[in-house]
């Protein structure tokens, strides 16, 4: 039986050397397949006497056994190599900074989380939000306001309009969100306490000033709706969005041709520092915001009767008051979509500001 020997030896190599399951696999085929070296041997056993399957019987089925235990000796050993390979190759270096998550590298607009603040500072206050339509007709926009024919905000100059429709008219980008208080009068009995974020157009544009840009107005109808409340529900706000405990303001005559009396309001604040204002302190005053009670022509164009009702309403510069509050140095900076810029100054998308957690924590 040397050639069971010689054939189990070259076998033996065989498995040895394959270099991986592909190859130990055409061993096999080749050894124990249907027409493989050992299976040709097996079939000769058939056509031996009894005393020759006897002897050779045993031989024959320990080469098959040896045969396919090797084999599978060897696949195992494979199969070890290759996932040996496989994590030497897929190696994580531990030590490096692991990326941040999405909601760690995302950041709010600082426009988006100063409407959130102004948000949540006058719904402690029990307003509510009201919006209006960004493309508004010449009546809400400045006739219901009590803007005379002829009026200069009326021009091609200020004002973005479309073209005329067939019946003459034309619509507009509308200059301020006045509008929804002409709109909020008509759909809403009084008592009515709103505040008004939202985009405006005007065509203007430098370091501070931008054709499209956020005001916040803000309107109270009561019967006993007055001055003193205005100036208390102002100053309230400052101090609360520019987180100081007490603010002086300074309220001077001016003319809006919706309210009457109408009034500019200047708060005090220390711009000693280059860069730096810091409200509530120093011997400095800033324009902030305009503010009166309401014309009663206005009134009247919002359907409610000025002899039973009367109120208040001011407007600012969302983005104004965001610069100064955090310090941004041009507003057109606002709309240049840089994200180094929004990393630097914005916000993490969790820290939601609240009254009692703070602001802008």
């Amino acid at each position: 039986m040397t050639d069971i020997d010689t054939l189990e030896a070259d076998l033996n190599r065989e498995i040895a050397a394959a270099p991986d399951e592909a190859a130990l696999e055409t061993v096999r085929v080749a050894a124990l397949g249907k027409k493989g070296s050992v299976s040709e041997l097996m079939k000769t056993l058939g056509a031996m006497s009894a005393e020759e399957r006897q002897a050779n019987g045993p031989l024959l089925n320990g080469l098959k056994a040896r045969i396919a235990e090797a084999l599978s000796a060897r696949r195992a050993e494979l199969r070890d190599a290759a996932i040996e390979a496989r994590l030497a190759a897929e190696t994580v270096d531990v030590t490096l900074p692991v990326r941040p998550a999405p909601a760690e590298r995302g950041r709010i607009h600082p426009i988006s989380q100063v409407i959130d603040e102004i948000a949540a500072i006058f719904g402690d206050m029990g307003f509510a939000i009201a919006e209006g339509p960004d493309i508004e007709t010449d009546y809400y926009n400045f006739t219901a306001l009590n803007f005379p024919p002829g009026h200069p905000a009326r021009e091609m100059h200020d004002t973005f309009f479309f073209n005329e429709k067939a019946d003459g008219e034309r619509m507009l980008l509308r200059t301020h969100t006045s509008p929804v208080q002409i709109r909020t009068m008509e759909a809403q009995k009084p008592p009515i306490r709103i505040v008004i974020p939202g985009k405006t157009y005007r065509q203007d544009s430098d370091a501070t000033h931008t054709p499209m840009f956020h005001q916040l107005e803000g309107l109270v109808i009561d019967r006993t709706a007055n001055i003193a409340n205005m100036k208390w529900v102002l100053s309230e706000f400052c101090k609360a969005f520019f987180e100081v405990p007490s603010v002086n303001m300074r309220f001077r005559p001016s003319f809006f041709p919706f309210t009457e009396p109408s009034l500019e309001v200047d708060i005090q604040c220390d711009r000693s520092k280059p860069g730096e204002v810091r409200f509530g302190e120093g011997s400095d005053w800033m324009e902030i915001l305009g503010c009166g009670m309401v014309h009663p022509n206005v009134l009247r164009f919002g359907g409610i009767d000025p002899d039973e009702y009367q109120g208040f309403a001011w407007g600012m510069g969302i983005d104004r008051i965001a610069t100064l509050k955090y310090g941004m140095p041009d507003l057109r900076d606002y709309f240049d979509a840089d994200v180094r810029w929004l990393s630097h100054y914005g916000f993490r998308p969790l820290d939601m500001p609240t009254l009692f957690g703070g602001l802008s924590t």
